[in-house]
């Protein structure tokens, strides 16, 4: 939908780019905590590499230091922008700007006004699903005179519910959010306390919650942990893997 709209987009795979194994070879970025890391020089070739193929090889790229939390940067028209803040998503109106978020595992979401001319880039894992980083970014929307029943969504690759296995801390963080009916569309509890979440379909109604209808919201049914030729997953590959990333422009 978002390309109807003319909005230059992407989510990207791990196909297309020159990092070798165990990043091979679209990697975006790299995997913290851990000794095996990837050469910077290759990741910057492969942005550029993407950034082409969306059409938007000038662009300046706007990244934040993802911290799973719920809050939002603004890159105002003609401001000036610091990469490297801390919040997990991005809305700006600047067509020579280009919007940012890396995934391997999380949900990437991707928004635009009905013009194209206003976007948002969000990640969401569990714990921006519960600080309801998606419905914080809508209210940003919102504020630049942008109503919610106007805006396009797109749901990009992220860990599939057979996949994401979790604690019973999660499981209750998530009741708690989502009330016990919200809850159980996206939580499954085990006998043991333990369980699995649907982040997709919990992205997915606070999308709803927020004003975007239903019939304006684009998904995908591709797991990133269960497809490994096709993506990276954090999960999967125990923390040592590369990064995809969903990106977005204004239309010019």
């Amino acid at each position: 939908m978002l390309s109807k709209l003319g909005v230059p987009h992407a989510f990207s795979t791990r196909i297309g780019g020159v990092s070798p194994a165990p990043f091979d070879s679209l990697n975006l970025g790299n995997p913290s905590g851990v000794k095996v890391q990837d050469q910077w020089d290759r990741v910057y070739e492969n942005y550029t590499r993407l950034q082409s193929a969306m059409g938007c090889p000038e662009h300046s790229r706007c990244w934040v230091h993802q911290v799973h939390g719920g809050d939002v940067i603004r890159v105002a028209h003609n401001g000036e922008f610091r990469a490297g803040q801390r919040a997990d998503a991005l809305v700006s109106d600047d067509v020579r700007r280009l919007l940012a978020v890396r995934v391997a595992d999380c949900v990437p979401i991707l928004l635009a006004s009905e013009d194209g001319k206003v976007v948002a880039a969000i990640h969401s894992g569990w714990r921006g699903v519960i600080a309801n980083v998606v419905g914080n970014t809508i209210k940003a929307l919102i504020a630049m005179d942008l109503p919610a029943e106007r805006l396009t969504a797109a749901i990009g690759p992220c860990i599939g519910k057979l996949a994401f296995e979790v604690g019973p801390e999660v499981i209750e963080a998530f009741e708690q959010a989502f009330g016990n009916e919200g809850a159980a569309a996206v939580v499954k509890r085990n006998a043991d306390g333990n369980g699995s979440v649907n982040l997709r379909e919990a992205v997915r109604i606070q999308l709803l919650s927020g004003g975007v209808p239903e019939d304006r919201i684009d998904s995908t049914d591709r797991c990133t942990a269960f497809h490994k030729d096709e993506f990276f997953s954090h999960r999967r590959d125990k923390g040592v893997t590369g990064r995809m990333a969903a990106m977005i422009a204004p239309r010019a």
